[in-house]
């Protein structure tokens, strides 16, 4: 790729994190074309079409995690690092309303599997079980549907303190007993 056309791709991405971000599933092309100051022409010249660009978003955003999931198993307490990652995500997720969206919608399955995030989180999981403070019937599927529903939270209400609430109380239906 031109050095001028890795530019605009960067300018494009940046200004769709922040507008998606901003607006969920509904930004349109002609606002993150503004954004990054180049022509719309030039946005689908890169992502042929408005999902193709969300995906790339998401994809971003899963990479990312998969990341904090890395960091998460290098730590000691398995549950601490189970919990930092979930945090962590939350935290992230909390100012991005379109990956929210997407993964209260959508199935990423895919993706997570792709990333090396479900390999990750399923065996942070089993650490902090032999540890004996994650309850033993918890499994990696309830994950993406906590992430989701701490996600519908944070799309309904403005309060972090709300999403953090529930988040806790998540985190804490998982802990063993």
């Amino acid at each position: 790729m031109r050095a001028d056309a890795r530019r605009n791709r960067e300018r494009i991405l940046k200004a769709a994190r922040a507008v998606f971000g901003e607006q969920g599933i509904e930004a349109q092309i002609d606002d993150v074309a503004k954004r990054a100051k180049v022509g719309v022409g030039t946005v689908y010249r890169h992502y042929p079409t408005k999902e193709a660009l969300r995906d790339a978003l998401v994809r971003e955003r899963f990479e990312e995690i998969a990341g904090y999931a890395e960091e998460a198993l290098r730590r000691d307490d398995a549950w601490e690092g189970f919990c930092e990652l979930i945090w962590r995500a939350a935290e992230r997720n909390a100012a991005d309303r379109a990956f929210c969206e997407v993964v209260a919608f959508t199935d990423q399955s895919s993706i997570v599997e792709e990333t090396g995030l479900a390999g990750s989180t399923a065996l942070l999981m089993e650490r902090a079980k032999a540890l004996g403070k994650l309850r033993a019937d918890a499994t990696p599927v309830d994950i993406p549907i906590m992430m989701a529903g701490a996600g519908s939270v944070m799309r309904a209400h403005a309060s972090p303190a709300v999403w953090r609430r529930y988040l806790t109380i998540m985190l804490d239906g998982l802990r063993a007993p």
